[in-house]
């Protein structure tokens, strides 16, 4: 086995190791969410942590880590009896990023549950956690069916195993530590709140400091064991000092003004619900175990609302998580004078909760600098002056948001789970039965029963059970709901110039890509403009990082729509080989001309019916305005066999917006 990197030599990182710690001295708190970028000591420090937990007693030859003090009367290797334990180490379970779901619970043995009658179970990662650490490192690519199932179990302190009537329930307690890279996508807001703590990393920009995590990184690498040895006493007193603020903890008091000031900052920093209020007050709890004090502080409220509420806070998907220090600082202040009274006059409107802490929105000169006459014809390709030259425009600020209908790939696909469209899935509704391909995981009873029920005489069946063999068990299949490549071709030259039109197109793209984030689609974007197209963002998991690549978007010159369809197509065709079940959407944003070039609009014709030929889902977003149309992104949607919509019949509550899939035209 080798020898984990100890604790107390990690490199600063001082409020990753301050949250492990507080899980440790209080698992109540919740467990840790740590993000960051790659290569900051997350898992290093993850990993050092459970050589630092105390010993647990558990009872012998228990596979589910059962307290021989109080063992649970629902263990399936029970009943125990009350008695003496075995120690045994703490242990940290890995849930890999691609387990199965009867990894991470468990099993039942299927023939010999119903031949038999008898719940054979093989516990999962869930069981092996009790009483320990599960770390997930990038839980934020785990398939949204297990990180349910991992938060449900982690709030219940259980994990039920159900398999068509049969059920198996085992405790689950664990510290749950989750790790994650913000760049490959974001975990969704319900699943960010079911973490206690949250823990923003960053590797250090001090050459010094640099220079000594290199030194220790060789000196452990050359010798991880006399290194750990020159760690010892530290990591000793650690331990000693968690053993010691764990037996103090019951007997800290959290008083009625820590609580008002918890209730406050929650409150003014408008978190949804009261799970942050609670797990502040664990947290706050925990800051003064870890001090040695029996009274929680304010510095400890501070603290806590500095680990609790970052990835709480009310906010848009595509904003940083963060905390405002002094907003902060003034709800502390103001409800501590609140608790010592009144050192002036009676408090005013501007009292607490008067409104006064919440930012005022930020003034944007976005408004017409010299005023919008609208999209004018492509003879100057612009919608207002334009300085001479290449005709460039400034970025200009997308529009307000707004929920936006459903767009979805017609037919069944097998891809990755997600929330767009119909596919083959382990979870969801069942449509049949099938043989199993490999394991079988999920059993279709009536099916199942139906194949054997004919060769029970040959069988020599006897008794009131079913012989069940292994030709006879058929496989559930189900249908439910794939994640879709969604790539954004956007149209940015000078016909989408006049800054009313380019800010309501990169409103609705950036509505576009909020469904994306809620659906658990990869998103790309392909801009075109002047003579050539560009990749302005690979297909990635990270929607909020097209959401930057939008906002900087810039505009002018002429229209290069075949570029950019040809681009567009070239990153399928890569996309393709890379994940060849996940299906595409392509959305072209564009008022439909094209210009540049000989006969582009005859070459944007012969481009776009590539699409049609490899049977790519698409639509066309209308960005045409004016008393006078071509109909120029209607025509463009007929060659792509794709379907056409303005900006208004995107959004889900207009008239034309009814929710439906993008249908092919017949041939």
């Amino acid at each position: 086995m080798t020898t984990p990197f100890p604790f107390t030599a990690v490199v600063g990182q001082d409020d990753l190791r301050l949250a492990l710690l507080l899980n440790a001295v209080s698992p109540a708190v919740g467990g840790v969410l740590v993000r960051g970028e790659k290569g900051t000591a997350k898992s290093t420090a993850v990993r050092a942590l459970s050589a630092l937990l105390p010993e647990v007693a558990v009872v012998p030859g228990c596979r589910f880590s059962c307290d021989p003090a109080a063992p649970d009367p629902a263990c399936p290797d029970g009943p125990h009896e009350v008695g003496p334990g075995a120690g045994r180490p703490a242990r940290m379970v890995e849930l890999p990023v691609g387990a199965s779901e009867d990894r991470l619970v468990g099993a039942l043995d299927i023939e010999r549950a119903l031949a038999e009658g008898v719940k054979a179970f093989e516990p999962g990662l869930l069981a092996d956690a009790h009483r320990g650490i599960l770390y997930v490192d990038e839980v934020n690519l785990l398939h949204d069916h297990l990180v349910d199932l991992l938060l449900d179990a982690a709030a219940m302190g259980a994990s039920y195993v159900e398999r068509e009537g049969v059920s198996v329930r085992h405790a689950a307690r664990f510290l749950l530590v989750g790790t994650m890279n913000p760049e490959e996508g974001e975990l969704r807001p319900q699943l960010l709140d079911r973490f206690g703590l949250t823990v923003e990393v960053a590797a250090s920009r001090e050459p010094d400091q640099r220079v000594e995590v290199v030194r220790r990184r060789l000196a452990y690498d050359d010798d991880p064991d006399g290194f750990a040895t020159r760690w010892a006493d530290e990591e000793s007193a650690v331990r000693a000092r968690i053993i010691a603020a764990r037996a103090l903890l019951p007997s800290v008091r959290l008083g009625d003004g820590a609580l008002r000031q918890i209730a406050a900052t929650c409150a003014a920093f408008e978190v949804d619900g009261m799970r942050a209020d609670i797990v502040m007050a664990r947290t706050a709890t925990a800051l003064a175990a870890w001090a040695g004090r029996t009274d929680v502080l304010a510095e400890d409220v501070r603290q806590a609302a500095l680990l609790a509420l970052p990835h709480r806070r009310r906010r848009n998907p595509f904003d940083a998580p963060g905390l405002d220090e002094n907003k902060l600082d003034e709800t502390l202040e103001e409800f501590a004078e609140q608790e010592q009274g009144p050192e002036d006059d009676d408090p005013g409107p501007d009292g607490p909760g008067g409104g006064g802490g919440q930012q005022p929105p930020e003034s944007d000169s976005d408004g017409p600098q010299g005023g919008d006459t609208g999209a004018r014809p492509e003879a100057g390709e612009s919608g207002e002056p334009q300085p001479s030259g290449s005709g460039e425009q400034q970025p200009v600020r997308a529009s307000e948001p707004f929920r936006a209908k459903v767009l979805s790939v017609p037919g069944i696909g097998e891809g990755a789970a997600g929330r767009r469209s119909r596919a083959r899935t382990e979870h969801g509704r069942t449509t049949g039965a099938r043989r199993p391909q490999g394991a079988l995981t999920k059993l279709h009873l009536a099916a199942t029963v139906q194949a054997a029920a004919p060769h029970q005489r040959a069988r020599g069946r006897s008794g009131r059970g079913l012989v069940v063999r292994r030709d006879d068990l058929r496989q559930a299949t189900r249908e439910g709901r794939e994640g879709n490549l969604v790539l954004f071709v956007v149209d940015a030259s000078g016909s989408m110039a006049a800054r009313q039109r380019m800010s309501a197109v990169k409103g609705a793209v950036l509505s576009l890509l909020l469904d994306a984030y809620q659906r658990r689609d990869k998103v790309g974007l392909v801009t075109f403009r002047g003579s050539a197209a560009d990749v302005a963002l690979p297909p990635t998991s990270s929607v909020d990082a097209a959401a930057v690549r939008l906002e900087s978007l810039p505009t002018g010159g002429r229209t290069p729509l075949a570029a950019g369809l040809l681009k567009a197509h070239d990153v399928l065709r890569v996309e393709r080989m890379r994940d060849p079940a996940r299906r595409a959407l392509v959305v072209v944003v564009t008022d439909g001309r094209a210009t540049g070039g000989p006969e582009p609009v005859a070459l944007a014709g012969r481009a776009a019916r590539l699409f049609a030929a490899d049977g790519v889902a698409s639509v066309v977003v209308d960005c045409e305005s004016g008393p006078v149309r071509l109909g120029l992104a209607g025509q463009l949607a007929g060659e792509l066999e794709g379907t056409a919509v303005t900006l208004d019949e995107l959004r889900a509550d207009s008239i034309a917006g009814l929710v439906k899939d993008v249908q092919r035209r017949a041939a």
